[in-house]
């Protein structure tokens, strides 16, 4: 497998997305809410996209559209203007959700619970069990886990300015997940006092 999971900052991307079906409003529904400017070729755009701020654009224009654009999603049954996209687009970030081999950018199902975000890719040989493995992901992550992460967090900023050496702050945050007090406490979803455990041990450090 020739692809490299890797995560792109979209805060203010410029995403040209040929076509407006399915594939495309949800590809464009997920750069809207990541920031980015958005603009779209088609035949119609849901107002739900023009509520967030998305651009109905007219297909004579696809050639500025490219020069515009930082990435280009291809999601349109047009395969003749599909291709010319494709080819125009240069050493652009492309994504062709058509032919996911002729790009060079993957936009993979993801899911999110709480501040994580899990993605997952096929590789394309199966789209249909990148949706059952997202099911069985989001039955075993839980609410716990979820505040394993935002106490972990906390603890992380506290001791940057407690340890200067990254193994020992490694070492500390490691047992501060093991401690049985704090994890009584996540389990209860006692956030605040887990948090004042939290500081004891550091300050203990000190």
């Amino acid at each position: 497998m020739d692809w490299t999971s890797i995560y792109l900052k979209t805060s203010n991307l410029n995403v040209f997305i040929l076509g407006t079906g399915e594939v495309a409003t949800r590809r464009a529904n997920k750069f809207l809410d990541h920031g980015a400017n958005v603009k779209l070729v088609g035949s119609n755009l849901l107002p739900e996209l023009m509520d967030k701020g998305a651009e109905l654009c007219s297909a004579n224009d696809v050639d500025g559209l490219v020069e515009w654009a930082d990435l280009v999603v291809v999601a349109s049954g047009d395969e003749e203007l599909s291709e010319y996209v494709s080819k125009i687009s240069g050493d652009k970030l492309i994504n062709r959700a058509d032919y996911p081999d002729k790009g060079n950018v993957i936009v993979p199902t993801s899911f999110n619970i709480g501040d994580v975000e899990i993605s997952i890719f096929t590789n394309g040989k199966s789209p249909l069990m990148a949706r059952q493995l997202r099911k069985k992901i989001q039955s075993i992550i839980t609410d716990e886990d979820i505040i394993k992460i935002e106490l972990q967090d906390y603890a992380r900023l506290k001791l940057k300015d407690t340890l200067e050496n990254q193994k020992d702050r490694r070492k500390c945050l490691y047992e501060i997940f093991e401690d049985e007090e704090i994890n009584v406490l996540i389990k209860n979803k006692e956030i605040d006092e887990a948090k004042v455990c939290i500081d004891n041990l550091i300050r203990g450090l000190e």
